[in-house]
C-alpha cells in the first residue's frame, strides 16, 4: 500500500474512493440500540433544561485530595496588650476592627500606687494590624493576669485543612493546593504545603495541613470556612470532563455526547474511567478528542427518554428528505405509491435520492477524476525524433 500510495495518480484516487466511502456510509440505517440512546429535543427543551457543553481535549491532569477548612492567624501575628500593674483604665484608644499602627497608644492606666495625680501608664500597640477585641472600659479595674486589647496581623494568614487520615499519607511539603474560600466567592488561591500537625485529630479523623497566604486586601479573615484541593501528582495528555458530567453508577458509567449532525440531539455513550480529582475525572474510552460532553442539564437528560422530537422528524430536518422511523434512507418500495409520469413523484425521487451528501459526493469525484486524468497526460513520455521510414529492399 505504501508504494501504490506513493504516486500522485495513485493518491489521488485512494482520496476518491474515501470521500465516497464516507458520503455512502451515511445513509446507512441507525442500530436500534442508538437509537434507544439517542435524546432529541427542540431549541425550548435545551432552554429549559439549561444544558452546557465543553470539548473533550488532552489536557494535564492533575490528581487531587478534597478537603475542608477554616482561615487561622499565622504564628507570631496575634498579639495581647495587658499591663504590668492593678489599676483602673483612664482612657481607651482603639476598637474593634479598627487599624492600628505599631507603637501607637491604645489605653491609659491609671496605677492604684498613691500620688497626687497617681501615676499612669500608657499601653502601646506590639505590631501593626487589625484590633479584634477590646475588653476594657473607662473606669474598669484591671490586673496583669487581664488581657486588655488583642491586635491581629491579617497581611499573611494560615490556611489550615484537615485532610483525612487515610489520605494523609499522600502528603507531602511543598505540594500546591487551591483554596476557596467561601466568604470571597469567585477567587483561586494558591499555596504550597508549609507543614502538617504533629497529631492528628482523632474524634474527627483527621490531619491538619497548612498553608501559608498572603493577604494584603484582608479578605481573609479568622475562621472563615475554607475548600481546599491539594494537588498529589500531575500528568499530561490527558482526556479528563468535569465531574458533572458523568453520570450512571460504578458499573455503568456513562456521558451525554452532542450529535454532530442532527441539532439538539444527544447521544448517551459509556465510558471507562481513571483517576479523579475533586472537579475532574479521568476518561480512558469511550470519548474522542472534540466530542462535546454535555456538563450542566447532563443529570436532566438520564430522565427525559426520547425526548420531545423523534429521530425521523430531526433527519428529515438535517438531510431534507425523507428517511425510516429508524433513521434509515426511504426506499422506493415505502415511499407512497404516484403516477410514474407524474412531475410530484419526480421530484419525490430527486430528493430522495440526491441530498446534499450524494452531491458532495459526486462533485468531489469527479473533480478528484479530472485531475487524476490531467496528471496522466502530462506524465505520458513524448518523442521528439521524426519516425524513420521502414527499410527497402
Amino acid at each position: 500500500m505504501k508504494c501504490l500510495l506513493s504516486s500522485s495518480p495513485a493518491r489521488l484516487l485512494f482520496t476518491s474512493f474515501t470521500l465516497w466511502s464516507f458520503s455512502s456510509s451515511a445513509f446507512a440505517a441507525i442500530s436500534p440500540e442508538q437509537v434507544a440512546a439517542t435524546v432529541i429535543l427542540d431549541q425550548t427543551g435545551v432552554k429549559n433544561l439549561q444544558i452546557e457543553t465543553v470539548e473533550a481535549e488532552e489536557v494535564d491532569f492533575d490528581e487531587t485530595i478534597f478537603a475542608l477548612g477554616r482561615i487561622k492567624v499565622a504564628p507570631g501575628h496575634r498579639a495581647i496588650v495587658s499591663c504590668r500593674v492593678s489599676g483602673r483604665v483612664s482612657s481607651v484608644a482603639v476598637h474593634p476592627d479598627s487599624s492600628v499602627e505599631k507603637g501607637a497608644e491604645v489605653a491609659v492606666i491609671e496605677s492604684r500606687q498613691p500620688g497626687e495625680p497617681p501615676p499612669s501608664i500608657r499601653l502601646f500597640a506590639p505590631l501593626s494590624g487589625k484590633v479584634s477585641t477590646v475588653n476594657i472600659a473607662l473606669g474598669q479595674p484591671v490586673s496583669p493576669e487581664d488581657s486588655l486589647v488583642e491586635i491581629l496581623d491579617l497581611t499573611e494568614v494560615a490556611a489550615v485543612a484537615a485532610v483525612p487520615e487515610h489520605l494523609a499519607g499522600k502528603l507531602q511539603i511543598g505540594q500546591t493546593a487551591e483554596i476557596r474560600v467561601i466568604a470571597v466567592p469567585g477567587q483561586i488561591f494558591t499555596a504550597k504545603l508549609a507543614h502538617l500537625g504533629t497529631e492528628g485529630d482523632a474524634k474527627n479523623g483527621t490531619v491538619e495541613a497548612t498553608f501559608h497566604l498572603e493577604n494584603p486586601q484582608g479578605l481573609l479573615r479568622p475562621d472563615l470556612r475554607a475548600e481546599f484541593s491539594i494537588v498529589i501528582s500531575k500528568r499530561a495528555g490527558v482526556i479528563s470532563i468535569p465531574r458533572i458530567a458523568l453520570q450512571g453508577d460504578a458499573l455503568n458509567h456513562f456521558v451525554y455526547v452532542k450529535d454532530y449532525e442532527i441539532p439538539f440531539a444527544f447521544v448517551k455513550s459509556p465510558v471507562a474511567i481513571g483517576a479523579t480529582s475533586d472537579r475532574f475525572i479521568e476518561v480512558t474510552g469511550g470519548l474522542v478528542i472534540g466530542d462535546e460532553i454535555v456538563t450542566k442539564g447532563a443529570y436532566s437528560l438520564a430522565f427525559a427518554g426520547k425526548g420531545i422530537v423523534s429521530l425521523k422528524e430531526a433527519l428529515d430536518a438535517a438531510h431534507g428528505h425523507e428517511h425510516n422511523d429508524d433513521g434509515s434512507e426511504l426506499t422506493s418500495p415505502k415511499k407512497p405509491s404516484r403516477q410514474p409520469d407524474s412531475p410530484e413523484n419526480d421530484h419525490s425521487h430527486r430528493s430522495g435520492a440526491f441530498s446534499y451528501l450524494t452531491l458532495l459526493s459526486l462533485v468531489s469525484n469527479g473533480f478528484l477524476i479530472t485531475l487524476l486524468a490531467v496528471k496522466t497526460i502530462g506524465q505520458r513520455p513524448r518523442n521528439h525524433s521524426p519516425i524513420a521510414p521502414p527499410p527497402t529492399e
